[in-house]
């Protein structure tokens, strides 16, 4: 009966993760070197899939290392992607690079954040986005999300609050899409509640949404880029996500470069 339910469980996830990347049964057969009629087999749970076969499988879906885990699982087998403590001593060197590259962004912004924007770890810079923010938001644990967009957090500095938060939301249905994890559609949800209306103005064709955000001496106007650690076998490491803040014009250049 276990044998019989573990098949069940992992045919029902494989056919979900299959539909979700819409691939067709040959397109995911091709991709994991096996056969069409064999995986076939699988998704009805007629055959029981080897270790290796799951692994090529989530591989070949592209599944976070979260996931990957959770498939293994439900075709019976030990996870193979390890979960370490962020202050474990096996990630020092990732907490030592990290450091490194916070503090080499200087004097520009820049966040570690894991899943769905919790906070941890910035540079002193970050500071200046989160001026006037409630205490309440920056209690930990802190979620740089909600406080980027709830009316007590920035938002109420941010010029281009419809724009720059709808950009933050799409982000997040686009992760929801491709890898939905337990409380990411509430907080969408929760997001979408902070934000006004918004219409894209006619022949917009911006490179990237900035932020403009009020400052004492001006306007900042920030773009953003995500750093990952691409080649992770470590399911914690996979999930960080490095936000670093660039000045968009030589005035917030010049603005961030004065001494504080």
């Amino acid at each position: 009966m276990t044998v019989l339910a573990e098949r069940d469980q992992f045919a029902h996830e494989l056919r979900r993760w299959r539909t979700r990347r819409r691939f067709s049964q040959l397109d995911l057969a091709i991709r994991a070197d096996t056969t069409q009629r064999h995986l076939s087999f699988l998704e009805r749970g007629r055959s029981r899939p080897g270790r290796a076969m799951v692994v090529r499988l989530a591989e070949s879906l592209a599944l976070p290392l979260r996931d990957r885990n959770e498939l293994l699982l439900a075709a019976g087998y030990a996870p193979v992607y390890a979960e370490s403590s962020l202050d474990a001593p096996e990630l020092g060197p990732v907490r030592e690079a990290l450091g490194r590259i916070l503090d080499g962004h200087m004097p520009y912004p820049a966040v570690v954040v894991r899943p769905y924007g919790e906070f941890v770890a910035a540079n002193p810079a970050f500071g200046i986005l989160t001026e006037g923010a409630a205490p309440d938001l920056l209690k930990p644990p802190v979620n740089v999300l909600r406080l980027a967009l709830h009316p007590d957090g920035m938002a109420r500095r941010v010029e281009n609050l419809a724009e720059w938060g709808r950009h933050i939301t799409g982000s997040l249905r686009d992760q929801a899409r491709h890898a939905p994890g337990p409380g990411l559609a509430e907080l969408i949800a929760e997001l979408d509640g902070y934000l006004p209306d918004v219409e894209s103005p006619a022949g917009h064709l911006g490179f990237a949404v900035p932020l403009r955000l009020r400052v004492p001496d001006g306007e900042l106007r920030l773009i953003t880029t995500l750093t990952s650690f691409a080649t992770a076998v470590d399911v914690t490491l996979s999930e960080l996500r490095l936000e670093a803040f660039l000045p968009a014009d030589e005035t917030t250049a010049t603005l961030l470069r004065r001494p504080r």
